[in-house]
């Protein structure tokens, strides 16, 4: 080692002291507000399937119909690809995990839906027939990693129907077993915090009626509006939202028809790639960034039935919206028929596959500090990790594959992916 420099200081110990306790309330505010990713699973979609509709098959059938659409307009690899524009070296690996996926894993997140899509006569009989049936499936195997319900609005129109469907549907699962771990609640149509603190307070009120951890129960906002947006003062509602959800939020849903008629978007219009779907999901992904809050994408209501021309046609639609929605860091989005399967897992699949070396490379190398032709911060090794690990959670890449080529296991991925506050900056130091 050569000569040691000399270290000299001008301020003394108390200033940093000093510095450090002013800062304190802004710590914990960052804390608190800001808490960084769970680390959970995001699904990569969302079926939503009418609480008159949904019985114990709805999955299995999903998944029956998928495959069969597969079966009659792109019965093999080279076909799919040829209708999606995928790669040569990509085609058959694609089309073997859609349709393993849709064997194995047909819906990653499903929710019974007592709001816009439901037509029922009773809705107690189904909310109850919807909490047995969704225990049932948990307990036999048959779920989804994700189930839940979409229950009615807190506008006084159908305010004390959404709240007495919550409360049928939740009491129903605490009778049939208790409440399951992939449980999801979506509150629709907000348009004010207000509403998103006083389904707080209804669920507050469910906890301690049975002796429930206090924030067990979480839930998702839905954007249907343009006030969720911009609140008639000027600011970001969405942030707002957020805060009164008291850290029950999980996500924030972006609805594509709702909230373009909301701005007199014509009917053939309406479509998750709109200039005004885009800024809308801009300010909610700003809004949740650092929140542990995850952004969903909407849907598209271009149904892939009929003649295998439409099918195609549908297909290309769907596969390039999912894929556009992809690079924009919007992971999730909603599916609206079982047709819509295949090509979203066909566009997750490939988004994945297509960078998994080059990200593995990058990541490994920043790992061992070997450097490389690109130079990679903390927060991009935190990036390259969440790809991976996404990949990994939805099938699109395997973990062998993942250990062989980054020379880290699952966990160090996971820990990459979601670090506590300050982590990577101490590892890459």
């Amino acid at each position: 080692m050569g000569q040691q420099e000399k270290v000299s200081t001008s301020l003394a110990g108390a200033v940093s002291e000093g510095i450090s306790a002013s800062l304190a309330a802004v710590d914990a505010e960052l804390d608190r507000r800001y808490p960084g990713d769970p680390g959970t699973r995001q699904p990569v979609h969302t079926v939503y399937v009418p609480g008159n509709v949904f019985d114990a098959g709805t999955i299995r059938s999903w998944g029956d119909q998928a495959l069969a659409a597969l079966d009659e307009h792109a019965p093999d690899a080279a076909s799919f690809a040829a209708v999606l524009g995928l790669s040569d070296d990509l085609a058959e690996d694609v089309y073997g995990r859609v349709r393993a996926k849709l064997e194995r894993e047909p819906i990653e997140d499903l929710r019974v839906d007592f709001e816009d899509g439901y037509a029922g006569q009773d809705e107690d009989q189904d909310a109850a027939r919807a909490a047995r049936l969704i225990s049932e499936a948990y307990a036999n195997g048959t779920a989804a990693p994700y189930m839940g319900i979409r229950m009615k609005c807190m506008e006084a129109a159908v305010r004390d129907r959404g709240i007495r469907t919550t409360d049928v549907f939740l009491t129903g699962l605490l009778e049939n077993g208790g409440l399951p771990g992939g449980l999801v609640l979506t509150l629709p149509k907000v348009t004010y915090p207000e509403q998103v603190s006083a389904f707080v307070r209804l669920l507050e009120s469910f906890e301690k009626a049975h002796g429930l951890d206090a924030g067990r129960l979480g839930f998702e906002i839905q954007i249907e509006t343009s006030q969720a947006i911009l609140a008639a003062d000027g600011t970001a509602t969405v942030a707002r939202m957020i805060g009164a959800a008291e850290g029950r939020a999980t996500g924030l849903h972006y609805g594509t028809f709702d909230y373009s008629a909301c701005l007199g978007v014509s009917a053939a219009h309406q479509a998750s790639d709109h200039p005004a779907a885009d800024h809308a999901k801009a300010i909610m992904q700003v809004a949740a960034a650092g929140t542990g809050v995850r952004v969903s994408d909407g849907s598209t209501n271009v149904l892939p039935v009929g003649s295998t021309a439409h099918v195609h046609e549908a297909w290309r639609l769907h596969y390039g919206l999912t894929r556009r929605a992809l690079s924009r860091a919007y992971y999730q989005g909603w599916d609206m028929h079982p047709g819509h399967i295949p090509t979203r897992y066909a566009a997750v699949f490939a988004f994945y596959r297509e960078g998994f070396e080059t990200a593995a490379k990058r990541l490994s190398a920043y790992a061992n500090h070997a450097g490389g032709d690109v130079m990679d911060e903390p927060a991009t090794a935190k990036a390259l990790s969440s790809y991976l690990l996404r990949g990994l959670q939805c099938g699109a890449l395997d973990t062998a594959e993942v250990d062989a080529l980054t020379g880290m296991t699952r966990a160090d991925v996971e820990r990459f992916a979601a670090p506590r506050r300050g982590d990577l900056t101490a590892t890459a130091q």
